[in-house]
């Protein structure tokens, strides 16, 4: 009798796909690529850990940040989470529902909303902290300590001269959309194209 082996999962489908392109199809494609697919598995990596202790991605990247620096007003959060302000309202109102942060405004500044830690919230670090060390510790597994250390100063690197790259892009009047903003342009890009291709659909005789 045949032995049914197990069927791969769509994440493992996924992973052979992305090393397959690097390593055969497409060996030397653009850096950018690279770092979105390693980008990719360390997330991955650390959402598996995070789900047994019903914590989001999401909400790491807030506690993450506020661990080190509580009680940051929530624009500011947002800045050091690299989100938008709405993104950053909603994942608040969750992590707010769930016991981990309160929101609060100062007598002195009313306009400011202040995040900071509950207890809870802080009693989450020594259990998440060690699996975001664990995930870095699979992820250079075989790198020697020389190698490691010259990917993170070219990694620096890189972002520095992204970021040079964004300020300059405001004297080209080139900057970073809304994520309304975006939609809108998106939408309006499709409605042209749909126009252009009924406008050259060959007309039927009558």
């Amino acid at each position: 009798m045949a032995i049914k082996r197990p069927k791969r999962s769509a994440p493992d489908a996924g992973t052979e796909a992305i090393l397959r392109h690097w390593r055969e199809a497409v060996p030397n494609d653009r850096l950018a690529h690279l770092v979105k697919d390693a980008t990719r598995g360390l997330l991955r990596a650390m959402q598996m850990r995070l789900s047994k202790h019903g914590v989001s991605f999401g909400h790491w990247a807030f506690l993450r940040i506020l661990w080190e620096t509580d009680g940051l007003t929530q624009r500011a959060l947002s800045v050091e989470a690299g989100l938008m302000e709405p993104t950053t309202s909603s994942a608040l109102a969750a992590m707010e529902a769930l016991g981990y942060i309160r929101r609060e405004r100062r007598p002195d500044n009313r306009k400011n909303i202040h995040v900071f830690l509950t207890a809870r919230g802080k009693a989450l670090r020594p259990k998440l902290v060690p699996l975001a060390e664990q995930v870095n510790d699979v992820a250079v597994r075989g790198v020697s300590a020389a190698e490691v250390a010259v990917t993170r100063r070219t990694l620096l690197v890189m972002i520095e001269n992204l970021a040079r790259d964004e300020l300059q892009g405001g004297k080209k009047r080139r900057r970073m959309p809304s994520t309304r903003e975006l939609a809108r342009r998106v939408a309006a890009a499709s409605a042209l194209t749909r126009a252009q291709t009924r406008h050259k659909a060959p007309q039927r005789g009558l």
